[in-house]
């Protein structure tokens, strides 16, 4: 059973709460060669009440280890910058259980939007040492990256590809309550 307070209503925080981009992450990862491969965009917002979660990443603002591969991957080959700059993360409903949080709603990516069911957890509002309050969120969803238009791939020499289409998405998001 969740407590209602004055910070809380149905179990989530009462209010705008506001990304704090220095904390927050927005990252993917997924299945390449032999291994995982792992990167993030630098450039996020979002914004969190009790009846919404939206959030957006700058596609050029994406980091991983290779400049070069920063490049192709804001290319056309795959999240094509020039003509869509942004990730956008819309919710439609929000649930949560104890920690546990279900978001359901609508990501685009390349100009295509599809419903989306992102679970993790949800933490309850803290004070920090100037006095704001805050509030972390951990989500994940798993999105098959060509139903984006995501489509580039290399061949083995077995046959199989070198990169998987299955695409993570790792969130861990920290928002301050907004005056």
């Amino acid at each position: 059973m969740t407590v209602l307070t004055d910070t809380t209503r149905l179990g989530l925080p009462t209010g705008t709460w506001s990304l704090d981009p220095v904390h927050s992450t927005i990252g993917f990862e997924l299945p390449y060669l032999a291994g995982t491969f792992r990167g993030q965009f630098k450039d996020v917002e979002a914004k969190l009440t009790e009846e919404s979660l939206t959030g957006s990443a700058r596609v050029a603002s994406i980091d991983v280890k290779d400049e070069n591969l920063s490049a192709h991957l804001q290319g056309p080959d795959f999240f094509d910058a020039e003509r869509h700059p942004e990730l956008e993360f819309e919710s439609q409903e929000l649930q949560r259980s104890g920690e546990a949080l279900t978001v359901r709603g609508d990501i685009t990516i390349r100009g295509v939007t599809k419903p989306v069911e992102l679970a993790g957890t949800i933490s309850e509002p803290i004070t920090d040492y100037a006095g704001r309050e805050r509030v972390g969120l951990k989500l994940e969803t798993t999105v098959d990256r060509t139903e984006f238009g995501v489509n580039w791939n290399a061949p083995l020499p077995s046959g199989e590809p070198a990169l998987a289409n299955e695409v993570k998405l790792v969130t861990e998001l920290y928002f301050v309550r907004e005056a």
